[in-house]
């Protein structure tokens, strides 16, 4: 594990980012795990200092991961799905179960599907596929480390599926959708297009602490834990469209 950070640097508190300077934007601080040097290589240069991240730890193996996040308290977790030893999928567990834990974003390819919807109940924000656009993997990390959901569009339908195939139809009843209010479900669509607590605040034009409200009645009635769930459910009974 290559530990990007010099010696003796106290841990920061974690998604509190790093400023570029006086006044200037916070820097997203990045554990990037994935048993290909070549793949760390390149992501680590996509995500790099002139877009405003810092990659401060790089593992090869699943089990380095949870170390690297006590360490250096970093606001993202770029997580490969297969690896050696511990997989993604555990790793993302494991970080997930920290306190104060970062959000995960999964890099995949269209072979995991298998492990899709167990890596969101492992408590990932969001998926990418590897071979994506510097941009919109930029994009991605920006919004699952602003506390975002991030869905791939090529990837989605085989979340879907997944999901389909892992959850009893009990678990899916669209009654529990029919229990949102008006607004609730506003909120949902705007979560299922990756927006950010204070983003959907402004749109809505009331605090950010009225959305948190509406975000956690949102998961109590949906019966899921995070914003990925809730969108996957949303996409699952049509309440948004994936890409939409």
């Amino acid at each position: 594990m290559d530990h990007r950070r010099r010696a003796g640097r106290a841990a920061r508190p974690r998604r509190a980012g790093r400023h570029a300077g006086r006044g200037g934007p916070a820097v997203i601080r990045v554990v990037l795990a994935d048993d290909q040097q070549i793949v760390r290589a390149g992501v680590a240069r996509i995500l790099g200092p002139g877009d405003g991240f810092e990659v401060v730890a790089e593992c090869r193996d699943g089990s380095e991961v949870v170390a690297a996040v006590r360490a250096s308290s970093p606001d993202l977790v770029v997580m490969d799905v297969r690896m050696p030893g511990v997989g993604g999928l555990e790793a993302t567990r494991l970080v997930r179960a920290e306190p104060d834990p970062p959000p995960v974003l999964v890099l995949t390819t269209f072979s995991d599907d298998d492990v899709l919807w167990g890596a969101l109940e492992a408590g990932a924000g969001g998926f990418v596929l590897k071979d994506t656009t510097a941009t919109d993997l930029i994009a991605a990390a920006r919004a699952v480390a602003a506390g975002a959901a991030w869905f791939d569009p090529a990837v989605t339908p085989r979340v879907l599926s997944a999901y389909r195939g892992s959850v009893a139809p009990a678990q899916r009843d669209v009654r529990r959708l029919e229990a949102l209010s008006d607004r609730e479900l506003e909120v949902l669509r705007q979560m299922a297009r990756g927006a950010t607590n204070r983003e959907i605040a402004a749109s809505l034009v009331v605090s950010e602490g009225t959305v948190k409200s509406h975000v956690g009645a949102i998961f109590t009635k949906l019966d899921v834990r995070d914003r990925a769930a809730a969108i996957v459910l949303a996409y699952d009974r049509g309440v948004v469209t994936p890409g939409g």
